[in-house]
C-alpha cells in the first residue's frame, strides 16, 4: 500500500501529518542558503533563528510569498527535506501527498505546487482548497446543504468562504495575513518611536500584546532595536493601543473582503450563516479580540475554532485518510 502524507504548506509554517502518527513535523517555512553556491544550510526553526542576523554570505528567507511559491527550487528542496524526514531517505514506495493551497491561487501557481510535490518525491499530489481543509479541521459538516462561513487567517493570505454541499459557494482570497500585520507593526514603531525593529521582534509584539481593538486594561512591553537616525541600539515601551492603531489597515482589508463575501452569498445561505455564526481559523485568529471586532463590523456572531492554527492540517489529514471520498469534489491532482 502506498503511504499517505498531508502537508499544510503555509507561508510562515509547515505542518506534516502521517496517518496513525499525527502531526510529525511543525516547522517555520524558512530556508537558509549560502549565497556563493545556493547550497541549503538549514531549514525550519534553525533557519528562522537566522532571520535578520545573517552575514552577507548567507540568506535566510521564506520561499513562499502570499501563500504561493516564490522560489520553486528552494520550495522543492524544502518539501523533499520534510518528505525524507517522514519516509526516510531510502524508500521503496513513493507517498501520495495531500497539500493545502489558498483558493485564490492562479492556475500557474497551482501547477507549480503540484510539480514541486512530484519533484520532491511524491507518487501523486493532490491540492485541497484551504478554506475546505480549515472547515473540515474545525469540525464543520461541509457536505450538508446548510451554509457555513469560515475565515482562515494565515501567514500570507486570509481565506474567506461560504461552504455548502462540499464546495465553496462564495469566497475571497486576500493576500493579507500575519506577515503583513507584522510589517504594519514595524512600520508604525519606526514612524512613532524612530525605532527600527526586525520582523521577529514585530511578531513577538503581536503575540505578547497585540489586539484588534484597544483593551480595557492596556498591555505594555519593552522593545529594542536601532534608532532610525543614529543607528545606535535603543529601547522603548510599546502598548497594545499602539498595536491596535498599527494594524488597522491590514485588518480593514480583511474586513472589506468579509463584507464582500457576505454580500455575494445567496439569501438562504446568508440566513444559515446568521444563525450559526462565522468560524475563525488560522494562526491569525489568535489575535486578541479579532472575533469581537468582526462581530461588531459584520453584525454576524464570530467565534474562534478550537486550536485554530491546527485546523488546516487537521482538515488535510481527514481528506488524506478518506482520499477516495474527496478525490472527485474538491481536489486538483497530478501524478
Amino acid at each position: 500500500m502506498s503511504k499517505k502524507i498531508a502537508i499544510d504548506l503555509g507561508t510562515t509554517n509547515v505542518r506534516v501529518y502521517v496517518p496513525k502518527k499525527g502531526v510529525v513535523v511543525c516547522e517555520p517555512t524558512v530556508v537558509a542558503l549560502q549565497v556563493s553556491d545556493g547550497r541549503i544550510m538549514s531549514i525550519g526553526r534553525e533557519a528562522k533563528e537566522m532571520l535578520g542576523r545573517t552575514p552577507e554570505s548567507i540568506i535566510a528567507a521564506y520561499p513562499l510569498q502570499d501563500g504561493a511559491i516564490a522560489n520553486y527550487k528552494i520550495t522543492t528542496a524544502m518539501l523533499k527535506n520534510f518528505i525524507d524526514q517522514v519516509m526516510g531517505r531510502v524508500r521503496f514506495t513513493k507517498p501520495e501527498v495531500m497539500i493545502s493551497a489558498p483558493s485564490g491561487i492562479t492556475g500557474t501557481e497551482k501547477r507549480a505546487l503540484l510539480d514541486a510535490c512530484i519533484a520532491a518525491g511524491a507518487k501523486q499530489a493532490f491540492v485541497i482548497k484551504q478554506p475546505i481543509a480549515s472547515a473540515l479541521g474545525a469540525g464543520i459538516p461541509i457536505a450538508t446543504p446548510s451554509g457555513n462561513m469560515i475565515i482562515d487567517i494565515g501567514g500570507g493570505t486570509s481565506e474567506i468562504a461560504v461552504i455548502a454541499l462540499g464546495d465553496i459557494v462564495a469566497s475571497a482570497s486576500v493576500r493579507v495575513g500575519g506577515m503583513k500585520i507584522d510589517t504594519a507593526i514595524s512600520n508604525y514603531i519606526r514612524k512613532k518611536f524612530n525605532l527600527v525593529i526586525g520582523e521577529q521582534s514585530a511578531e513577538e509584539i503581536k503575540i505578547q500584546i497585540g489586539s484588534a481593538i484597544p483593551l480595557k486594561s492596556e498591555l505594555k512591553m519593552e522593545i529594542s532595536g536601532s534608532n532610525a537616525v543614529t543607528g545606535l541600539p535603543e529601547s522603548n515601551i510599546v502598548g497594545s493601543e499602539d498595536v491596535a492603531k498599527a494594524i488597522k489597515q491590514p485588518l480593514l482589508e480583511i474586513i472589506n473582503s468579509v463584507k464582500k463575501v457576505l454580500q455575494n452569498t445567496p439569501p438562504e445561505l446568508a440566513s444559515d450563516v446568521m444563525d450559526k455564526g462565522i468560524i475563525l481559523t488560522g494562526g491569525g485568529a489568535l489575535l486578541r479580540d479579532l472575533d469581537v471586532l468582526l462581530t461588531k463590523v459584520t453584525g454576524v456572531p464570530c467565534e474562534v475554532a478550537e486550536d485554530p492554527a491546527e485546523c488546516t492540517i487537521k482538515g488535510c489529514s481527514i481528506a488524506v485518510d478518506h482520499l477516495e471520498a474527496y478525490k472527485k469534489s474538491i481536489l486538483w491532482a497530478k501524478g
